[in-house]
């Protein structure tokens, strides 16, 4: 589907996964990651992640860090569905139980609200067995541009 015709009146649902799979097409860390974008609408994004044996830190269990990147990739493209570049400005997380090697990780993000500039998102991330592995909160700033194309010349 083009950019344009994703702008032109379909549905906001269309708009979001155009969108996402703009993003998806140069996230070089996601991507080197193992992510995979499960499902996205407007202001909202499923992103999950195996986690791998070189995820895990001296303890046996996954490095923090690869939880949060998770839960921040969720959150970038659940902010991202409305072709206005955003970025973060402020993220948090609390960590609640660990991740195991193999565990398949799912980071639901969902908008809380948005206005002007800004908006607010939390992020659930969940093991394969339903649990909370971690709790973030991220706010976001949207900066100039788009995504995708947003006139005929633009497109061609």
């Amino acid at each position: 589907m083009d950019a344009q015709r994703t702008l032109s009146g379909n549905a906001p649902h269309e708009l979001a996964q155009a969108c996402a799979d703009a993003m998806w097409a140069d996230d070089q860390a996601s991507q080197g990651l193992g992510m995979v974008v499960e499902r996205v609408a407007p202001g909202e994004a499923v992103v999950s992640m195996t986690i791998r044996p070189d995820m895990t830190n001296g303890h046996g269990i996954c490095h923090g860090g690869f939880i949060f990147t998770l839960a921040d990739s969720a959150f970038a493209f659940a902010c991202n569905t409305y072709n206005q570049r955003t970025v973060a400005q402020h993220c948090a997380v609390t960590f609640l139980q660990p991740g195991r090697r193999g565990d398949k990780l799912t980071a639901h993000a969902v908008e809380r609200t948005r206005t002007g500039r800004s908006g607010i998102y939390d992020v659930t991330v969940r093991d394969g067995q339903g649990g909370t592995v971690a709790e973030f909160r991220g706010h976001s700033r949207t900066i100039a541009g788009t995504l995708l194309a947003t006139d005929a010349a633009d497109s061609q």
